[in-house]
């Protein structure tokens, strides 16, 4: 009787311990997916900024240490493509979030045939983005497209020019193709938060006196503000990443004047085949992006601590 009265903790014991253990169990095939697909190519990546990996060198890849650091710092289309890059990003980030506000805010109101404009406004975020980046440089080329002729009408250019051939404004092209095929993301995101809102939150506002700028103050942003954050932090992570656009439209060109970060990475490991160096440069973009993604995030949680 004792002996069986002893074995009840132990057998309780032990059943806590498998119920404490199983869930990990379900979540271990899981995980061993994401371990070999995506952080030992990831840690084998992160070696290489140490190694001297060039496909012309067959015999190489010896240790090198922080040899392709001190080789960024000194290296000017590094520092161009960075600087293009906190442009490429802010700027697209920037338009395609306004836009898509907009777009939002027209969109959450009815009207006949609602639904059928938004199934055309999301139209260009299901587009390829290699695709969208073709039919933009053809619709900048003053042969085939109407862009440069448009402009030329404006007064706004000379003459219609082809823009991705000027080092000055190529850049911009680039930005507006991007612009029109992601702000469709925002649009999305926006319209969902917007359709949570409770209406009877802005009659009483109404009733109340409040006119429609001191409500979207005072009620759309507050309601929108988590949304924002974390659509804000992940465009601009994507973006940064993004090479499509600017491999398929200028390749970096005219004299790496459109070059960005992700694009130069592109460049050095495929063009030029330097591993090693790509790899000091991607693992560069990878703190900077850590680094915005943390400063965003306590931002966010500083301004809820404060509310």
């Amino acid at each position: 009787m004792a002996l069986a009265e002893l074995s009840i903790p132990t057998r309780r014991r032990g059943r806590s311990a498998w119920l404490a253990f199983e869930p990990w169990l379900y979540a271990a095939p899981s995980v061993i997916l994401i371990v070999a697909i995506m952080l030992v190519p990831l840690a084998i990546g992160m070696s290489y900024a140490f190694r001297d990996i060039q496909l012309l060198k067959p015999f190489g890849g010896g240790f090198v240490g922080l040899d392709h650091f001190h080789t960024m710092w000194g290296d000017a289309n590094f520092w161009n493509a960075l600087s293009n890059t906190v442009l490429w990003t802010v700027v697209s980030v920037a338009l395609q979030f306004i836009l898509g506000l907009i777009l939002a805010l027209l969109l959450n109101r009815p009207f006949p045939g609602r639904g059928v404009v938004q199934a055309l406004v999301f139209l260009p975020w299901a587009v390829p983005s290699f695709l969208s980046g073709l039919n933009w440089a053809w619709m900048f080329n003053p042969i085939v497209g109407p862009v440069p002729h448009w402009l030329s009408g404006l007064g706004l250019m000379a003459a219609p020019d082809n823009i991705l051939s000027s080092p000055t404004h190529a850049i911009w092209g680039p930005i507006v193709a991007n612009v029109w095929w992601g702000f469709p993301f925002f649009a999305i995101t926006l319209l969902a938060a917007l359709q949570s809102i409770p209406q009877d939150i802005y009659e009483a506002a109404e009733i109340d006196g409040a006119g429609p700028l001191k409500r979207f103050t005072s009620i759309t942003v507050p309601f929108l503000a988590p949304t924002i954050a974390i659509t804000v932090l992940l465009r601009a992570v994507w973006i940064a990443n993004s090479a499509d656009l600017i491999v398929v439209m200028t390749r970096g060109g005219p004299a790496d004047s459109t070059q960005i970060i992700a694009s130069y990475i592109y460049t050095q490991a495929y063009m030029r085949l330097d591993f090693g160096y790509a790899s000091a440069i991607s693992m560069v973009l990878l703190v900077l992006l850590l680094a915005y993604a943390a400063t965003l995030i306590a931002l966010r949680q500083m301004l809820i601590r404060r509310a």
